[in-house]
């Protein structure tokens, strides 16, 4: 197994928060970049927890020093304004990213957490699901097909991972991962299961270069 130092994005709760702890038991040192570091409730020898914007780039050039792999999992508040307003987090910071990592160029492997819905898997959700994405998520959804585009165009080694509905739910180990959109359908994952996967790809080359959606 290769042991990695891990920088993770949007450590502080969620997916980001998962995969911290996913990656510290897989026996990876871990940098976990976010606003509210200091409140992440792991502490570990391998841990290093950094607070900062993930939208300034000398902040995330800083975090990028010393690190093998980035995976990037942020993710925004419920609210009336994630309905309305106009949504550019995920684009504004995969762009720092992006650009930062290229920079860096002993730092190539990005494995970036959009969702089911986004990029060529739009529509393919069943009608309940699609309806939702468009009506609630549409802003959010738009942006994060910006996202992606700016992951794929980029030089890294890159991976794209999309799941389904998040849940709380333990790690299971029975979701499947698909890059086939013919097996595309919604259905639940637990933000566990996303994180295993996430820790999976570090070392693996299996889906590089790939958009895999996630579902149980």
């Amino acid at each position: 197994m290769v042991v990695a130092t891990v920088l993770i994005i949007g450590a502080s709760r969620g997916i980001g928060l998962e995969t911290v702890k996913a990656a510290l038991k897989a026996g990876h040192s871990v940098r976990a970049l976010a606003r509210s570091a200091r409140r992440i409730p792991v502490d570990h020898p391998k841990l290093e927890k950094m607070a900062g914007d993930a939208l300034e780039m000398a902040t995330v050039k800083r975090a990028l020093t010393g690190i093998d792999v980035v995976t990037q999992s942020l993710g925004v508040s419920a609210g009336p304004e994630v309905i309305f307003k106009p949504m550019q987090l995920f684009s504004k910071a995969t762009r720092v990213l992006v650009t930062a990592m290229e920079e860096k160029a002993q730092v190539k492997r990005l494995i970036c957490v959009t969702g089911f819905g986004a990029g060529d898997s739009r529509g393919h959700g069943g009608c309940l699901y699609n309806a939702a994405v468009h009506l609630l998520l549409g802003r959010i959804y738009d942006d994060k097909d910006v996202q992606e585009r700016i992951v794929r165009r980029s030089k890294l080694d890159w991976v794209i991972v999309r799941p389904v509905i998040l849940t709380d739910g333990p790690k299971t180990n029975a979701y499947r991962a698909s890059v086939d959109p013919r097996d595309w359908k919604c259905g639940f994952i637990s933000r566990a299961d996303v994180a295993d996967f996430l820790v999976k790809q570090i070392g693996d080359d299996a889906f590089l270069h790939k958009t895999p959606v996630l579902t149980s």
